[in-house]
């Protein structure tokens, strides 16, 4: 006869007045910006939530450490977080590579992971429930911006540019599938390796075949310089760039200026509304309060992002009755009050809240959202 034993492990109760909060971002490094974005934006609702008291009696502290978009460092600094500083639950982790790296260590400590950077698919199969998405996904970024393409502007030569990693392999392959889906063939590709500007042979690669479209899986300062060298080739110069969110399109856009190269034909995906639109009462409180707290740095698609997201944790923890536990958190994430963000729609489905895809153009110094409706 076999004799299975339970044991019932109790839920971590967190009664300090401070509730930390870890994150690894890239700080330093080819995609920065992202790391400044993650940190304003959070910190801008952070600080007001600790202002207001929002949590009773509990503030939050929002710890990160740079990991340079390098997995390896990601690990370094996951460890730290957990077992030296014990943070409460990790959040706005940067980069699809990096997740990927440390998610053993999360399913091995059972930590929560909220709102990571990326819209990988393996965090979207429903394995671990620790894990919560706040974005949409790759595939529902490129899914929109190739009905577009093809519907809206009758566009079927299609390439791809990626980058040689997790996050490029992605894309590439939600690239591959959307075309499938629509009978069509890719006409070339070509990637270059993570946190270099390595983009010759992708670009020798790529036009010869004279494509229509290139989209564009990488990060915004090699994305900007294939953009610039692709300009100025015969074949290349009228290609529409289509670029998904983790591009990065502020930096993306200031990047190409510093390059002098136009900033025509370039389509960007995003999964929140736009950081201008003054008619969303999400945006103006966003834009408010990095303005009182983070008066220097530039508005932009990211730091709204972050500061939604971080909004959607504070609730969650604010919401939890009695002992405050990672448990009670992951269920009071999970049913976030759908009006929460006034203006933009939350429903908790595939693991995120976020479940719109946003177009735009630049155009005029700005960002305008164009129609991805067939």
């Amino acid at each position: 006869m076999i004799i299975i034993f339970y044991v019932y492990i109790k839920d971590e109760v967190f009664n300090n007045k401070i509730i930390l909060i870890g994150s690894s971002i890239p700080s330093s490094g080819i995609i920065k910006s992202w790391g400044n974005a993650v940190t304003s934006g959070a910190n801008s609702y952070f600080n007001y939530a600790n202002e207001k008291n929002l949590i009773k009696n509990k503030k939050i502290e929002f710890l990160t450490y740079d990991d340079k978009y390098e997995p390896e460092l990601t690990i370094e600094n996951i460890n730290k977080l957990i077992f030296e500083d014990k943070v409460f639950t990790l959040f706005g982790l940067v980069g699809t590579p990096t997740v990927k790296r440390v998610l053993p260590i999360l399913y091995d400590e059972n930590i929560p992971l909220f709102s990571a950077f990326t819209g990988a698919s393996f965090l979207r199969d429903n394995y671990n429930e620790n894990f919560i998405n706040f974005r949409a996904s790759y595939d529902q970024e490129i899914e929109s911006l190739m009905n577009y393409i093809i519907y809206k502007k009758n566009l079927k030569k299609i390439a791809v540019f990626y980058q040689n990693d997790d996050y490029g392999e992605e894309g590439y392959i939600s690239v591959l599938d959307a075309l499938k889906r629509k009978n069509l063939n890719l006409v070339a590709e070509g990637s270059y390796k993570r946190n270099t500007l390595s983009i010759t042979h992708a670009l020798n690669e790529i036009k010869n075949a004279k494509p229509e479209v290139i989209f564009m899986v990488g990060a915004y300062k090699t994305n900007s310089l294939f953009i610039k060298k692709a300009k100025e080739n015969e074949n290349l110069k009228d290609v529409i760039f289509c670029n998904i969110s983790f591009g990065d399109a502020n930096s993306m856009i200031n990047e190409l200026k510093r390059l002098n190269t136009n900033t025509n034909n370039l389509i960007f995906s995003q999964v929140v509304p736009n950081y201008m639109d003054n008619s969303i009462p999400s945006v103006v409180e966003y834009q408010t309060l990095m303005k009182k707290y983070y008066p220097q740095e530039e508005l932009g698609f990211l730091s709204l992002e972050t500061f939604l997201s971080a909004k959607v944790l504070v609730n969650a923890i604010s919401r939890i009755k009695g002992e405050i536990t990672r448990e009670k958190f992951i269920y009071m994430i999970k049913t976030t009050p759908k009006n929460l963000l006034d203006g933009i729609p939350l429903e908790f489905k595939n693991t995120q809240l976020l479940n719109k895809i946003y177009l735009f153009e630049y155009k005029n110094d700005k960002f305008e959202e164009i129609s991805n409706e067939k």
